[in-house]
């Protein structure tokens, strides 16, 4: 049914092209726009979204016309893909899409870099997600626990894939959970921290899923996230390095990111919860010999988040973010095996849950 709702948006466009045509009439595309100056924060739903300024895509104006049918071309082509029920990359339609224009030398797209925004266009101004169009990406994205899932027709149990986990495709709304047991959520930035997890059968010992991002998660990665804290109400609680970047990969999971902020209701999880590194970790755990000095750039960006809404209205974040400022130090996830290889899940992890030490 979501294809065929996908579909008839698809088809609505087209149609109202065509009728702008038989008005005589310019024909025209409503975008909404993705600028900084139309990105909100709600503080009611604890996460970004776009404002209500939009700006007109017009065939007959010289500096639009090649965007505008360039746009009508991934339109069709993502139509087709649903209509035939099939998948394929973004790099595929890219390709699909290349052709030079008969009797001219006017190609219809010269690189990847002009389809992937439109891709974009198409989703904020038919209010659906790339995934809907059956586009995908590389995978990325790492996870176990006790739950099985069916996959375009296979069982799947996240307990019995080796050391490996499963690996997060791009399209995971297509998938069923059939059984989910579990009492929480860890999501690690590393896979190193996710194979150390996952080693220590930790998800076994504790009830949980894990999920690996290597690094920045992916919106699939994302989108899995939200699923099993919305659809199986799950606690999801974010490790990450303490330091700068770190800590905005759990922003963007909690709230949503600024290059995404008109899907972030459909993929970011306000419900999120911050239990690690911390700055404050290093003391209270005695790691002070495994810190790193924090680079002008850590800095600038720490500062930046501390410019954030959803930051500066923290006091404990703010504690630890001016901490990382005025120490001018920052520490790797890894630093916990300072304490021994097995610390983090034998007692970091299981003791900061236990505790409800965490950042919100």
């Amino acid at each position: 049914m979501a294809g065929k709702e996908t579909s008839d948006k698809f088809k609505k466009l087209g149609l109202k092209v065509i009728d702008d045509i038989e008005k005589r009439q310019n024909p025209n595309i409503d975008i909404p726009i993705r600028a900084l100056s139309n990105i909100i924060f709600d503080k009611k739903t604890g996460q970004l979204g776009l404002g209500n300024k939009s700006s007109k895509r017009y065939f007959f104006n010289v500096a639009h016309s090649k965007k505008f049918m360039q746009t009508l071309m991934v339109a069709a082509y993502s139509k087709g893909l649903i209509d035939e029920q099939i998948h394929t990359s973004i790099r595929d339609m890219y390709y699909a899409l290349k052709r030079t224009l008969p009797d001219t030398n006017e190609n219809t797209v010269d690189e990847q870099s002009e389809t992937d925004p439109l891709i974009v266009d198409i989703e904020v101004a038919l209010d659906i997600i790339r995934e809907q169009m059956h586009l995908t990406t590389d995978r990325k994205g790492i996870v176990a626990g006790n739950v099985i899932i069916k996959d375009r027709g296979d069982s799947i149990d996240w307990s019995k894939l080796g050391s490996g986990g499963w690996s997060i495709p791009s399209t995971v709304e297509e998938i069923d959970f059939k059984k989910v047991e579990a009492d929480y959520v860890v999501v690690v930035e590393k896979n190193a921290g996710f194979e150390r997890l996952h080693e220590d059968k930790f998800w076994q010992k504790q009830n949980c899923v894990i999920i690996g991002t290597g690094g920045q998660a992916s919106r699939g990665t994302r989108l899995l996230i939200q699923r099993l804290n919305q659809e199986h109400k799950l606690p999801v609680y974010v490790l990450t390095d303490a330091d700068s970047y770190g800590w905005y990969i759990y922003s963007v999971i909690k709230s949503g990111s600024m290059s995404l902020a008109h899907i972030s209701e459909r993929i970011a999880t306000p419900e999120a919860k911050f239990i690690g590194l911390t700055i404050s970790d290093i003391y209270d755990y005695d790691l002070k010999k495994c810190i790193i000095k924090a680079k002008e750039v850590d800095i600038k960006r720490a500062k930046e988040l501390l410019k954030y809404d959803w930051f500066k209205n923290n006091k404990k974040w703010c504690k630890e973010i001016n901490l990382m400022v005025e120490k001018g130090v920052k520490a790797e996830i890894e630093a916990l095996s300072n304490r021994g290889i097995r610390f983090i899940t034998d007692e970091y992890l299981p003791e900061k849950i236990k505790k409800k030490d965490f950042l919100d």
